[in-house]
């Protein structure tokens, strides 16, 4: 999005409709950045929550690296998934695993 255009109002006299210091959009700048840092914070607050959830799986005896690996796989497309497996597999026994 374009910055805010200078115009003229009623009195033939220029205005911004932000307020600008050296070209830059002050309230847009300052919108963006506070923006940034609130989702920041959701997104600390949100690893806290992965975080116990982990521990959780933890406690009930699964194991949290696997966990991750399954859903690190739930996120890539069938087709990539069936690959690396084929792949994987290939390796394997070319190693005699």
């Amino acid at each position: 999005m374009p910055f805010p255009k200078n115009h003229e109002d009623e009195n033939n006299q220029f205005t911004d409709d932000d307020a600008a210091v050296g070209g830059i959009a002050a309230d847009r700048l300052r919108s963006i950045i506070e923006r940034t840092e609130r989702l920041e914070e959701e997104r600390k607050a949100l690893a806290g929550d992965i975080k116990d959830i982990f521990t959780e799986a933890k406690s009930a005896g699964f194991n949290v690296k696997t966990i991750r690996q399954i859903i690190a796989i739930r996120k890539q497309e069938p087709a990539d998934v069936e690959e690396q497996e084929t792949l994987l597999d290939i390796y394997r026994r070319a190693l005699g695993m």
